[in-house]
């Protein structure tokens, strides 16, 4: 896997003590790295969506289920390796016996060897992802389909996702980033993803590009959940109250007086006078859910150098604010088609985290609109990137007090999942055709499915 290599980004280790060593690289861009097809002008292509997708996906795997009581690895067929991360590989796959009547859907596992984690002491990780994957219920996140064993292996089966990875889309284009449009689309998406996770509890402590998958309506979800911390937390309405006030004046109406009843003795016109109040006060109230686990605390080293925020390495201990700093990073690299603090090597990287004052490139912008949108998204980025994290945006209120900075102005939160994605700009019948991943032999498919020893994990 050494074209795989050669894109990583370095990954710190995950232990629950104070840790200052930084960890072995992820030899992969995890999930979809080499496997990132793109999808062409959508006039010429009919793509399903991703409900009609998930729900034929669901259908035939609770048929499964019911057919042969309880699903094992043998009722997969195993077609590629999409790619590798640091607890395990992830193969595409379908079902070996489709049902009859549904379309064959394909799905991604992901494989994890118990016996090596345990030996690195990291099977903690796999436990957590399975436990948070079951929990999640969002159009921006993964649905676990099933989970099983294989021997020492234990197995997820999840959503495949044909679009691949922010990181391998903005490689393909021009500058190596995304417009501001574009941009402010996926962080739109991405943030809605967060607001879930933290409202159910869970910190992700895991965002960058590469986690960010593009599923076959264009639509994000988000993947790689083996980092996450999980707290309590307590959701809080919040009710804010806006006055206004109306100026009406006095008038006089000619008008039949309204009738008392039925039978009214006189029928006669009167000339009644309307009356009201000058500056009537309507006072509206506007309500909020927040939910932002904000006592959550972990010394673990874990994360991305690049997007490590400054308390992680400091090993002060952290909370939910750690995934605003990741946030304002991924936003960062969106826009400039680089992160805001690396440095030479890993350790250059992690200094400036720690010391150096953000600093934006000068870009070209195409017009006046662009160029106000850039210094929007400047103004949330500085928020985001602040290195105390009792000063940073959302450490308080979470992802409502982004969702009302100025750049995410005339975003339709409640519609977010009918907005139009962008359009990626390349040919895919040239991608298509490319030998992209590493297929399995024939005798590799048919083998039993306990001795996939042959593709055993790289970083073993």
């Amino acid at each position: 896997m050494s074209s795989m290599a050669s894109t990583n980004r370095d990954e710190s280790s995950d232990n629950d003590s104070n840790c200052s060593s930084v960890t072995a690289p992820d030899f992969s861009r995890t999930w979809l790295t080499t496997f990132s097809f793109l999808r062409a002008n959508r006039t010429s292509l009919s793509l399903p969506t991703a409900q009609t997708t998930s729900r034929a996906a669901s259908e035939a795997m609770r048929r499964l289920r019911l057919h042969t009581g309880a699903i094992a690895l043998d009722h997969f067929r195993l077609l590629r390796r999409l790619g590798s991360g640091d607890i395990g590989n992830v193969y595409l796959c379908q079902i070996r016996n489709p049902v009859v009547g549904l379309p064959q859907c394909l799905y991604a596992m992901k494989v994890v060897d118990r016996e090596a984690l345990a030996i690195r002491k990291k099977l903690h990780r796999a436990e957590m992802e399975k436990e948070i994957l079951a929990m999640m219920d969002h159009p921006f996140l993964p649905t676990l389909y099933a989970a099983f064993d294989a021997s020492h292996y234990s197995c997820f089966v999840m959503d495949f996702c044909p679009g691949g990875d922010l990181f391998s889309a903005r490689q393909r284009l021009p500058g190596k980033r995304f417009t501001i449009s574009s941009t402010k689309f996926y962080a739109a998406e991405t943030l809605v993803a967060l607001e879930y996770l933290h409202m159910k509890g869970i910190v992700y402590r895991d965002l960058k590009p590469e986690n960010v998958l593009v599923r076959e309506d264009g639509h994000i979800m988000l993947s790689d959940f083996d980092l996450c911390l999980r707290c309590e937390v307590v959701p809080k309405l919040l009710r804010s109250k806006t006055r206004s006030e109306r100026s009406v004046k006095t008038r006089a109406s000619s008008c039949a007086a309204p009738m008392q009843s039925c039978f009214s003795a006189s029928s006669k016109r009167k000339k009644v006078t309307t009356v009201i109040r000058e500056n009537m006060k309507v006072c509206e109230v506007d309500t909020e859910v927040v939910a932002e686990p904000i006592n959550a605390r972990s010394k673990s080293f874990v994360g991305t150098h690049e997007y490590l925020a400054p308390e992680v390495i400091s090993g002060q201990g952290h909370g939910s604010a750690v995934d605003w700093w990741t946030y304002g990073v991924f936003l960062y690299e969106m826009v400039y088609g680089r992160t805001p603090f690396k440095g030479e090597n890993n350790e250059k990287t992690l200094t400036n985290i720690l010391k150096q004052p953000l600093t934006f490139p000068r870009i070209t912008v195409s017009s006046i609109k662009e160029c106000e949108e850039m210094v929007k998204v400047q103004d949330l980025i500085s928020k985001l990137l602040v290195k105390n994290p009792k000063k940073r945006i959302g450490c308080c209120m979470g992802s409502v007090e982004i969702k009302r900075h100025e750049f995410f102005k005339g975003v339709n939160w409640a519609l977010i999942r009918s907005v139009k994605p962008p359009d990626f700009h390349a040919d895919f019948n040239n991608i298509k055709g490319r030998v992209l991943l590493q297929k399995l032999s024939k005798k590799d498919k048919d083998q039993q499915p306990f001795q996939i020893t042959t593709h055993r994990f790289d970083y073993f």
